[in-house]
């Protein structure tokens, strides 16, 4: 599974890109609006300085005369760039036309599978299922990736899932043991991935074990 991380925050990105195993990056308005001041363009720059793997950037417009005319000076910023479109009739048209042209193409807020089958007849490089959106409303987000995995298995579709809207670790193992192909998360879920209260106390007492050795057998 590709790891991604889902912020417009560098000193996130910088520190999950020193694991050496993050492999893009999802942001959207709402977490660039989290950074003050951050320009919109030009924190996509500093993230594409950063991250060689995709750098998904969306737009806003919900028109597909106004997705395509955001997309330009986007996928200009860097080769690593996405474009993220919402899964809307007018998003379906415009990644049809993206894809086309080689451009790669995120389709964001899948809720249900039927959107998932629209997206990847239409050339969509990714999917975005939303699991935690779901699951605040009462339904199994884990069940939708399930749909997703099937339908695409069917049909040897090359659209990859993106589970996205992740909440923690549980729902990270979950996307993995159904086959999600990527997984955007959260620095804090990323941060947890490495965490088990087993593992620092096996470091503990190896460490107290080994200052028992004199020095002279070290």
């Amino acid at each position: 599974m590709k790891i991604f991380i889902d912020t417009g925050n560098l000193e996130e990105i910088k520190k999950a890109a020193n694991l050496g195993v993050l492999d893009g990056v999802t942001t959207n308005p709402s977490l660039i609006a989290r950074e003050k001041g951050a320009d919109f363009h030009t924190r996509l720059r500093e993230i594409c300085r950063i991250v060689k793997g995709p750098v998904s950037a969306e737009v806003v417009s919900t028109d597909m005369a106004g997705m395509l005319q955001e997309a330009e000076p986007l996928v200009k910023i860097a080769e690593n760039i996405t474009i993220k479109l919402p899964t809307i009739p007018e998003g379906v048209k415009a990644c049809r036309q993206l894809a086309a042209r080689g451009v790669k193409v995120n389709m964001t807020l899948c809720f249900q599978p039927l959107q998932a089958l629209i997206v990847a007849k239409a050339g969509a490089t990714y999917v975005s299922p939303f699991l935690g959106r779901l699951d605040d409303i009462g339904q199994d987000g884990m069940e939708l990736i399930r749909q997703i995995r099937t339908i695409y298995n069917n049909y040897g579709f090359k659209t990859q899932i993106l589970a996205a809207s992740i909440r923690s670790p549980l729902h990270l193992v979950a996307a993995a043991m159904i086959g999600a192909d990527v997984a955007t998360v959260p620095f804090e879920v990323i941060e947890k991935m490495l965490k088990h209260p087993l593992t620092d106390s096996g470091l503990k007492k190896f460490l107290e074990d080994w200052a028992k050795i004199p020095a002279e057998k070290k």
